[in-house]
């Protein structure tokens, strides 16, 4: 079944049901620098912690542990950028600045918030699996 692009078709996900183009370098690459984007370190925690609401830069850098400004500051420019955040900015003195995220972000945020629910229901088998490789990586 052909999408609307010439040449690119598409086919079922076997587990989701949604269309996924036929594999092209340039899908491909596409893919890989969104994924790249949004599987971060800091990308998800933001994401995570923006989905509780609107939050100003100084509570959310509180809120995402262990990120610098600078860090937070750039993910936010990437996050604005991509279409998953807003920045409003309050003439006061100082002037206020509040993240929130976008009807884009929030749908991202649907996935994120299931990844996390995931680790934290399998976090027992995962840190046993672990424990037992480590183990025998001890033994080798």
């Amino acid at each position: 079944m052909k999408d609307g692009q010439e040449g690119t078709f598409s086919k079922p996900d076997d587990l989701t049901g949604t269309r996924i183009p036929a594999e092209n370098p340039e899908t491909c690459a596409g893919i890989h620098d969104f994924i790249s984007r949004i599987g971060d370190k800091w990308t998800l925690l933001t994401v995570r912690r923006l989905g509780a609401g609107p939050m100003r830069f100084n509570a959310l850098r509180r809120e995402v542990e262990g990120v610098s400004q600078k860090m937070l500051a750039q993910t936010l420019r990437h996050l604005e950028r991509d279409g998953f955040v807003t920045r409003t900015v309050t003439p006061t003195t100082p002037p206020q600045v509040e993240y929130a995220l976008t009807d884009l972000g929030h749908r991202l945020f649907c996935p994120v918030h299931a990844l996390a629910g995931f680790v934290i229901d399998n976090a027992e088998e995962i840190e046993a699996a672990r424990a037992a490789y480590d183990a025998r990586a001890a033994e080798a």
